[in-house]
């Protein structure tokens, strides 16, 4: 009898927990957007600086991907395929941001490139400005988001081996074929999954961007950082209503996760 009692238990905490950690949040955050009626919503995430920072937050998650990406991809092949010095050393750069709090990296680049940074006297002799700019937010998003894709794809190409790839080099492919007709193709669910992963990342981030943004209202406020401002402000509504917009891509984020997922296993079971 207690065996069959302690599974239903450990069940009954684990939703229990996870109701009071996550559904109980997301019902306050629908409820508090929707408290003041439909219009007063559809005002809110339709206002001149939301669009902008709802614009702003797609620009800077799209650069910050695409670089992830090819960086992911070629990061993994590297070090999946090669023995080189400092091996063990790309690896732990790679795991960095895991270990460093956005704030910490948001203030080194702070003191990289502003002003008063480092670089601060070149940049402004040749008039490029990177803190409370847009370069500044895909600077600070690319380090965190840095380790999603690449962390993906080298258990994957390791557990995949090179056999494929030795085969297409002696049959005359250069790296190109490879790339496009093996690699890639064998890597391709690895590769959604780490780009799904980083843009969710990329688009919640908040402590980093906050440092280097300086909070220029419709200049350089991503979605996450107009929420702070409007609450900040007292408008609760406001701020829970465009927070619904980050509740709707962490769903949509989980939907495709777990179709990935899906597809991942039949693919292993397949072969």
């Amino acid at each position: 009898m207690k065996i069959k009692i302690l599974p239903i238990f450990l069940v009954f905490l684990a939703y229990f927990f996870a109701g009071i950690i996550l559904l109980l949040p997301i019902y306050t955050v629908f409820s508090e957007a929707f408290s003041e009626g439909y219009t007063k919503y559809i005002e809110s995430i339709t206002g001149e600086y939301a669009l902008y920072a709802i614009g702003l937050t797609i620009k800077v998650s799209v650069v910050s991907v695409i670089l992830n990406t090819i960086f992911g991809v070629t990061a993994a092949f590297t070090i999946t395929r090669f023995q080189f010095p400092g091996k063990n050393i790309l690896v732990t750069i790679i795991d960095s941001p895991f270990a460093v709090s956005p704030v910490v990296s948001g203030l080194i680049f702070l003191l990289l490139f502003g002003r008063q940074g480092y670089f601060g006297d070149f940049l402004s002799a040749h008039g490029i400005k990177i803190v409370f700019n847009t370069p500044g937010l895909i600077l600070a998003t690319v380090f965190i988001t840095f380790p999603f894709v690449a962390r993906e794809l080298v258990p994957l190409m390791q557990s995949q081996g090179r056999e494929e790839e030795e085969a297409g080099m002696l049959l005359g492919a250069n790296f190109f074929q490879l790339l496009r007709r093996v690699i890639l193709p064998n890597i391709k669910w690895g590769l959604l999954y780490g780009i799904i992963l980083c843009n969710a990342r990329a688009m919640g981030e908040f402590g980093a961007v906050s440092v280097l943004s300086g909070h220029i209202r419709g200049k350089t406020t991503t979605l996450p950082l107009h929420i702070e401002m409007l609450y900040n402000e007292f408008d609760s509504v406001g701020a829970f209503s465009c927070a619904t917009l980050l509740v709707f891509l962490s769903l949509l984020t989980l939907i495709f996760k777990l179709i990935l997922e899906k597809r991942t296993a039949s693919q292993n079971n397949a072969d």
